[in-house]
């Protein structure tokens, strides 16, 4: 599945039987009932399957999928309780974040590095606008998880971020205005996503991006760029795989009390970091992440 738009899916066709690889449009079929499709998902089509102008096909059955990328709609009003799923399939989750223009958000870097732990995909950093702001801070921030990173810049030389998604289905996420569109551009040229400034009032960026979308890279591989976010709900993690994204600090739960939260009084992890173990600004980041799944506190700068 390479896009979804208004109950209108758009599956890749391979060749067989004498026919050539073709985009078919689908409609999800009755039997099916409210079993959701997302883009990365592998279906199964029967019906009118030759790509024509005009025809449309059924999805019958969605296969099982090796992921499922989600966030909850909010964690401080997620009343439903619902999962959004965003995409399947998926085994590199990218983080993109500015370094200026909007400025990183690590907060919200640490928040979708939990969901890349939630869903089994490997995450990769990439850092843009490099040429606005050095990256040396943020990449020190991040280097005792041990994720790896690439530093871009518009117009500059993306040969390193290439070589990591060659081969491999990766999802792009982050924040409007970040440059993830720019970045698709540059990937794949013929894309023609659409892309705007960040506010010089806000410093928000805008939604260009409305809906997920699979690229094929020239050298191999799939893109799927995603609308931006600006928040990223954890409702659906539960409280170790929260602790599970912080390696540095996973140790340090050993001495904690049963039932411990790890927001505050009796937790051994004040311990852990007095004693040298972690970066104090990785408990911080830890505990607010934890604190927001409460409805605590906000996901703001």
């Amino acid at each position: 599945m390479v896009a979804v738009d208004r109950g209108r899916y758009t599956t890749l066709v391979e060749a067989r039987r004498k026919q050539p690889r073709r985009f078919v449009v689908a409609m999800k079929a009755r039997e099916l009932g409210r079993k959701g499709i997302v883009v990365g998902d592998r279906v199964a089509l029967v019906g009118d399957v030759s790509g024509r102008p005009g025809s449309l096909a059924r999805v019958v059955r969605v296969e099982p999928r090796s992921s499922m990328l989600r966030r909850s709609a909010d964690d401080t009003d997620d009343t439903d309780g619902i999962e959004r799923p965003i995409v399947a399939n998926a085994d590199q989750l990218v983080i993109v974040t500015a370094l200026a223009d909007p400025p990183p958000r690590p907060r919200m870097i640490d928040r979708i590095l939990v969901a890349a732990y939630d869903a089994d995909i490997d995450p990769l950093l990439c850092l843009t606008k490099s040429d606005l702001a050095p990256p040396d801070e943020l990449v020190a921030q991040y280097a005792p998880l041990g994720i790896p990173h690439v530093v871009v810049h518009k117009g500059g030389d993306l040969s390193e971020l290439r070589s990591h998604l060659k081969g491999r289905i990766s999802v792009l996420v982050g924040h409007p205005g970040v440059g993830k569109s720019t970045l698709v551009n540059a990937l794949v040229p013929d894309a023609n996503r659409a892309v705007a400034q960040v506010n010089a009032v806000t410093g928000r960026g805008r939604h260009t991006s409305t809906s997920a979308v699979a690229l094929e890279l020239p050298e191999g591989g799939w893109i799927i760029d995603t609308p931006g976010v600006r928040s990223f709900g954890l409702a659906h993690v539960s409280t170790e795989t929260v602790v599970a994204a912080f390696p540095d600090l996973v140790d340090g739960t050993v001495e904690c009390p049963k039932g411990c939260t790890h927001l505050g009084e009796g937790c051994a992890l004040d311990a852990w970091v007095a004693a040298g173990h972690a970066d104090p600004a990785r408990l911080e980041s830890l505990r607010r992440l934890l604190a927001s799944r409460e409805g605590a506190l906000d996901d703001a700068p």
